[in-house]
Protein backbone atom coordinates (compact mmCIF):
# COMPACT_ATOMS: atom_id res chain seq x y z
CA UNK A 1 0.00 0.00 0.00
CA UNK A 2 3.03 2.43 0.85
CA UNK A 3 5.08 1.68 -2.42
CA UNK A 4 1.67 2.42 -4.32
CA UNK A 5 1.24 5.69 -2.72
CA UNK A 6 4.72 6.60 -3.44
CA UNK A 7 4.49 5.44 -6.75
CA UNK A 8 2.02 7.82 -7.77
CA UNK A 9 3.53 10.64 -5.74
CA UNK A 10 6.31 10.45 -7.72
CA UNK A 11 3.78 9.89 -11.01
CA UNK A 12 2.20 13.27 -10.30
CA UNK A 13 5.55 15.21 -9.02
CA UNK A 14 7.29 13.85 -12.77
CA UNK A 15 4.06 15.44 -14.27
CA UNK A 16 4.50 18.66 -12.53
CA UNK A 17 8.12 18.56 -13.62
CA UNK A 18 7.39 17.94 -16.94
CA UNK A 19 4.50 20.80 -17.42
CA UNK A 20 6.92 23.39 -16.03
CA UNK A 21 8.99 22.59 -19.60
CA UNK A 22 6.27 24.87 -21.08
CA UNK A 23 5.80 27.52 -19.27
CA UNK A 24 5.93 31.02 -21.82
CA UNK A 25 9.29 33.07 -21.38
CA UNK A 26 7.98 35.51 -23.41
CA UNK A 27 8.46 36.62 -27.20
CA UNK A 28 11.73 34.95 -29.16
CA UNK A 29 12.65 33.90 -25.36
CA UNK A 30 13.27 37.16 -24.14
CA UNK A 31 14.21 37.42 -20.76
CA UNK A 32 16.57 34.18 -20.18
CA UNK A 33 19.57 34.58 -18.55
CA UNK A 34 23.06 34.24 -19.02
CA UNK A 35 22.75 30.53 -19.07
CA UNK A 36 20.28 29.67 -20.70
CA UNK A 37 21.01 31.54 -24.07
CA UNK A 38 18.07 33.25 -26.34
CA UNK A 39 18.76 36.42 -26.20
CA UNK A 40 16.86 38.77 -28.22
CA UNK A 41 17.89 41.99 -29.49
CA UNK A 42 14.64 44.27 -31.01
CA UNK A 43 15.98 46.83 -34.00
CA UNK A 44 13.31 49.13 -35.04
CA UNK A 45 13.91 50.59 -38.64
CA UNK A 46 13.32 52.59 -41.23
CA UNK A 47 10.83 49.97 -44.09
CA UNK A 48 13.75 50.97 -46.54
CA UNK A 49 16.89 49.44 -44.38
CA UNK A 50 14.53 45.95 -44.66
CA UNK A 51 16.89 43.78 -46.81
CA UNK A 52 20.25 45.20 -45.95
CA UNK A 53 19.50 44.79 -41.98
CA UNK A 54 18.20 41.68 -42.35
CA UNK A 55 20.82 40.41 -43.85
CA UNK A 56 23.19 41.81 -41.52
CA UNK A 57 21.23 40.72 -38.99
CA UNK A 58 21.65 36.82 -39.69
CA UNK A 59 25.29 38.27 -40.00
CA UNK A 60 25.06 39.38 -36.16
CA UNK A 61 23.38 36.07 -35.43
CA UNK A 62 25.87 33.85 -37.00
CA UNK A 63 28.83 36.01 -34.54
CA UNK A 64 26.45 35.30 -31.34
CA UNK A 65 25.42 32.23 -31.17
CA UNK A 66 21.99 32.06 -29.06
CA UNK A 67 21.41 35.59 -29.93
CA UNK A 68 18.27 36.52 -31.91
CA UNK A 69 17.69 39.74 -34.01
CA UNK A 70 14.25 40.60 -34.43
CA UNK A 71 13.40 43.51 -36.35
CA UNK A 72 10.45 45.74 -36.45
CA UNK A 73 10.45 47.57 -39.92
CA UNK A 74 7.71 50.68 -40.55
CA UNK A 75 7.52 54.24 -41.44
CA UNK A 76 10.38 55.89 -39.66
CA UNK A 77 7.88 58.34 -37.86
CA UNK A 78 5.49 55.65 -36.28
CA UNK A 79 8.94 53.74 -35.32
CA UNK A 80 9.67 57.12 -33.24
CA UNK A 81 6.35 57.27 -32.13
CA UNK A 82 6.24 53.70 -30.74
CA UNK A 83 9.15 54.09 -29.00
CA UNK A 84 8.76 57.07 -27.21
CA UNK A 85 5.16 55.17 -26.19
CA UNK A 86 7.49 52.71 -24.23
CA UNK A 87 8.09 50.18 -27.09
CA UNK A 88 10.86 47.63 -26.03
CA UNK A 89 13.42 48.48 -28.53
CA UNK A 90 17.60 48.39 -28.20
CA UNK A 91 17.89 50.11 -31.65
CA UNK A 92 16.80 52.39 -33.81
CA UNK A 93 17.85 53.46 -37.65
CA UNK A 94 15.71 56.32 -38.75
CA UNK A 95 15.51 57.45 -42.47
CA UNK A 96 15.87 61.12 -40.91
CA UNK A 97 17.54 62.94 -38.54
CA UNK A 98 13.84 64.74 -38.06
CA UNK A 99 12.16 61.75 -37.11
CA UNK A 100 15.87 60.67 -34.71
CA UNK A 101 14.57 63.65 -32.83
CA UNK A 102 11.56 62.86 -31.34
CA UNK A 103 13.33 60.33 -29.85
CA UNK A 104 16.42 62.02 -28.86
CA UNK A 105 13.74 64.93 -27.56
CA UNK A 106 11.99 62.51 -25.66
CA UNK A 107 15.45 61.33 -24.05
CA UNK A 108 14.70 57.87 -25.28
CA UNK A 109 18.11 57.56 -27.24
CA UNK A 110 21.72 56.84 -25.31
CA UNK A 111 24.40 58.97 -26.68
CA UNK A 112 24.20 60.73 -29.68
CA UNK A 113 22.87 59.29 -32.96
CA UNK A 114 25.65 58.94 -35.96
CA UNK A 115 24.29 58.76 -39.39
CA UNK A 116 25.62 55.25 -40.74
CA UNK A 117 24.17 55.69 -45.02
CA UNK A 118 22.39 58.12 -47.03
CA UNK A 119 19.54 57.71 -49.81
CA UNK A 120 18.35 59.56 -52.71
CA UNK A 121 14.81 59.17 -54.26
CA UNK A 122 13.61 57.81 -57.51
CA UNK A 123 11.02 57.28 -59.98
CA UNK A 124 9.82 53.90 -59.51
CA UNK A 125 7.44 53.04 -62.82
CA UNK A 126 6.00 49.26 -63.67
CA UNK A 127 8.14 47.47 -65.95
CA UNK A 128 5.98 47.81 -68.56
CA UNK A 129 4.97 51.34 -67.75
CA UNK A 130 1.60 52.09 -68.66
CA UNK A 131 1.86 55.70 -68.24
CA UNK A 132 4.60 56.59 -70.05
CA UNK A 133 6.45 58.22 -67.56
CA UNK A 134 9.89 59.46 -68.81
CA UNK A 135 10.63 62.59 -66.55
CA UNK A 136 9.98 64.28 -62.97
CA UNK A 137 7.72 66.73 -65.00
CA UNK A 138 5.10 63.57 -66.12
CA UNK A 139 3.66 63.04 -63.18
CA UNK A 140 1.78 65.80 -62.78
CA UNK A 141 0.46 64.80 -66.26
CA UNK A 142 -3.60 64.76 -65.77
CA UNK A 143 -4.85 61.08 -64.85
CA UNK A 144 -1.64 59.55 -64.12
CA UNK A 145 -1.66 57.75 -61.15
CA UNK A 146 1.09 58.60 -58.70
CA UNK A 147 1.42 57.31 -54.84
CA UNK A 148 3.86 58.99 -52.19
CA UNK A 149 4.46 58.43 -48.83
CA UNK A 150 2.61 60.20 -46.25
CA UNK A 151 4.41 63.73 -45.73
CA UNK A 152 5.14 63.51 -41.84
CA UNK A 153 7.09 60.23 -43.01
CA UNK A 154 10.95 60.57 -44.48
CA UNK A 155 10.59 59.52 -47.90
CA UNK A 156 7.04 61.71 -47.80
CA UNK A 157 9.21 64.66 -46.70
CA UNK A 158 11.96 63.97 -49.33
CA UNK A 159 9.51 63.57 -51.93
CA UNK A 160 8.00 67.13 -50.89
CA UNK A 161 11.07 68.64 -50.81
CA UNK A 162 12.14 67.02 -53.98
CA UNK A 163 9.06 67.77 -56.21
CA UNK A 164 9.34 71.53 -54.88
CA UNK A 165 12.51 72.13 -56.71
CA UNK A 166 11.68 70.44 -59.71
CA UNK A 167 8.57 73.25 -59.71
CA UNK A 168 6.19 69.97 -60.33
CA UNK A 169 2.45 69.77 -58.34
CA UNK A 170 1.28 66.05 -58.12
CA UNK A 171 -1.94 65.08 -56.47
CA UNK A 172 -1.05 61.36 -55.50
CA UNK A 173 -3.90 59.18 -55.66
CA UNK A 174 -3.04 57.61 -51.92
CA UNK A 175 -0.36 58.32 -49.40
CA UNK A 176 1.34 55.59 -48.13
CA UNK A 177 2.44 54.46 -44.41
CA UNK A 178 6.33 53.87 -45.87
CA UNK A 179 7.80 53.63 -48.50
CA UNK A 180 7.55 49.61 -49.22
CA UNK A 181 4.12 50.61 -49.12
CA UNK A 182 4.27 52.82 -52.19
CA UNK A 183 6.61 50.14 -53.88
CA UNK A 184 4.15 47.81 -53.90
CA UNK A 185 1.11 50.05 -55.20
CA UNK A 186 4.00 50.42 -58.46
CA UNK A 187 4.98 46.63 -58.57
CA UNK A 188 1.20 45.17 -58.59
CA UNK A 189 0.21 48.14 -61.23
CA UNK A 190 -1.85 49.50 -58.87
CA UNK A 191 -0.08 53.14 -59.68
CA UNK A 192 1.61 54.72 -62.74
CA UNK A 193 4.49 55.59 -60.90
CA UNK A 194 6.00 56.67 -57.38
CA UNK A 195 8.78 58.08 -55.76
CA UNK A 196 10.82 55.38 -54.03
CA UNK A 197 14.29 55.45 -52.61
CA UNK A 198 16.78 54.10 -55.12
CA UNK A 199 17.20 51.63 -52.65
CA UNK A 200 14.37 49.98 -52.90
CA UNK A 201 13.48 50.50 -56.47
CA UNK A 202 16.60 48.09 -57.07
CA UNK A 203 15.61 45.60 -54.40
CA UNK A 204 12.67 44.87 -56.32
CA UNK A 205 14.62 43.59 -59.35
CA UNK A 206 12.80 44.11 -62.46
CA UNK A 207 9.48 44.41 -61.39
CA UNK A 208 9.90 48.42 -61.82
CA UNK A 209 12.55 50.47 -63.33
CA UNK A 210 13.75 53.39 -60.95
CA UNK A 211 14.26 56.68 -63.07
CA UNK A 212 16.92 59.45 -61.54
CA UNK A 213 15.94 62.99 -61.50
CA UNK A 214 18.62 65.70 -60.86
CA UNK A 215 16.46 67.21 -58.26
CA UNK A 216 16.41 64.28 -55.82
CA UNK A 217 19.82 65.76 -54.96
CA UNK A 218 18.24 68.62 -53.12
CA UNK A 219 16.36 66.06 -50.71
CA UNK A 220 19.02 63.48 -49.61
CA UNK A 221 18.12 61.66 -46.51
CA UNK A 222 20.66 60.90 -43.62
CA UNK A 223 20.29 57.80 -41.91
CA UNK A 224 20.96 58.33 -38.31
CA UNK A 225 20.89 55.07 -35.70
CA UNK A 226 21.15 55.37 -31.89
CA UNK A 227 20.76 52.74 -29.31
CA UNK A 228 17.77 53.48 -26.91
CA UNK A 229 17.75 54.78 -23.93
CA UNK A 230 16.83 51.62 -21.03
CA UNK A 231 18.02 49.06 -23.90
CA UNK A 232 17.19 45.31 -22.39
CA UNK A 233 20.36 44.20 -24.36
CA UNK A 234 22.48 47.25 -24.17
CA UNK A 235 25.56 45.45 -24.74
CA UNK A 236 24.50 44.00 -27.65
CA UNK A 237 23.21 46.71 -29.23
CA UNK A 238 26.40 48.82 -29.18
CA UNK A 239 27.81 45.29 -31.15
CA UNK A 240 25.02 45.75 -33.73
CA UNK A 241 25.57 49.64 -34.33
CA UNK A 242 28.95 48.52 -34.23
CA UNK A 243 28.30 46.22 -37.46
CA UNK A 244 26.09 48.22 -38.81
CA UNK A 245 28.61 51.41 -39.37
CA UNK A 246 31.84 49.20 -39.82
CA UNK A 247 33.14 47.69 -43.17
CA UNK A 248 30.24 44.73 -43.04
CA UNK A 249 27.60 47.00 -43.01
CA UNK A 250 29.38 49.56 -45.04
CA UNK A 251 29.60 47.04 -48.02
CA UNK A 252 26.36 45.60 -47.31
CA UNK A 253 24.58 49.37 -47.66
CA UNK A 254 26.89 49.79 -50.76
CA UNK A 255 25.69 46.75 -52.66
CA UNK A 256 21.89 47.84 -51.56
CA UNK A 257 22.98 51.33 -53.49
CA UNK A 258 22.98 53.43 -50.29
CA UNK A 259 25.53 56.02 -50.20
CA UNK A 260 28.11 56.91 -48.13
CA UNK A 261 27.55 59.19 -45.23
Amino acid sequence: MVFKRTAVTVTLLLAALAGCGDVDDGPSGAGKGEDGGGKTLTVFAAASLTETFTSLGKTFESAHPGVKVRFNFGGSSTLAQQITQGAPADVFASASPATMKTVTDAGDASGQPQVFTKNRLVIAIPEDNPGKVAKVSDLSRPGLKVVLCAVQVPCGAAAKTALGAAGVEVEPVSREKDVKAVLTKVTLGEADAGLVYRTDAKAAGGKVTGIEFPEAAKAINDYPIAEVAKAPQSALAKEFIQLVRGAQGKAALGRAGFEAP
